[in-house]
């Protein structure tokens, strides 16, 4: 789509904040109004909108795109986004651990174990952790806290957690994130813990470090999201 309007602005509602693009309401793409829930988040949306070029680039709008998932995919179904989301807890990244060698082993526990502790703290959960890749279940009890901790957040919440969670593979560091134990930059460091170990062992070609660039975009989209709400 070519770039149609000469301005964009955020107008406050009675419900929220909606994208004005030369005085008309954006919609999503479910023909819903974008209506957003707060100022912060609405002026960066606007913003985005106000930034595009000649045509719409949607990786140059990912604010704009986590919105119209928390209205058109996600507030219809809350409980079933969430469900889906929580099964990350099932297998999260921190709770499987290197058997070798010891250097990696000890930042696993130096960068993990923090946030296993938090989670523990905080939801009154027992996460086990195991060395090597075969699946360990986590007992029936933590799985349905951190469900329920998931199920509690809000669709634009969801929205945000969603990149969040898929990109590290850790629904705990997410939810760390989401609730302020831990900073952006702690999580991704710790979700990349391995791959950089790797890195710094054997190297890094191209292809890796375009995917990692790539997810990177997609977290750091989702990271800001969540402060703006």
């Amino acid at each position: 789509m070519k770039r149609f309007w000469k301005d964009a602005d955020a107008v406050a509602v009675p419900d929220g904040h909606d994208i004005h693009l030369d005085g008309k309401p954006v919609r999503t793409p479910g023909r819903v109004p974008l209506t957003l829930p707060s100022p912060a988040l609405a002026k960066a949306v606007a913003d985005e909108w106000r930034n595009v070029g000649e045509t719409i680039d949607p990786r140059a709008m990912p604010l704009t795109g986590l919105s119209n998932a928390a209205i058109d995919r996600i507030a219809p179904d809350t409980t079933a986004f969430a469900a889906g989301l929580a099964k990350y807890g099932e297998s999260d990244l921190l709770c499987y651990r290197a058997d070798h060698p010891l250097e990696l082993q000890l930042r696993q526990q130096a960068a993990w174990d923090p946030l296993l502790d938090w989670a523990r703290t905080r939801y009154g959960i027992n996460p086990v952790t195991t060395t090597g890749v075969m699946h360990r279940a986590q007992s029936p009890e933590t799985v349905a806290k951190l469900a329920d901790a998931v199920a509690a957040l809000s669709p634009f919440q969801l929205a945000a957690l969603s990149p969040l969670v898929t990109v590290t593979g850790s629904l705990i560091a997410a939810l760390a994130l989401l609730e302020g134990a831990a900073t952006p930059e702690d999580i991704w460091s710790a979700a990349n813990l391995d791959e950089d170990w790797q890195a710094e062992h054997w190297g890094e070609d191209d292809l890796a470090r375009k995917a990692r660039a790539t997810r990177r975009a997609d977290f750091d989209a989702g990271a800001r999201f969540l402060s703006l709400l």
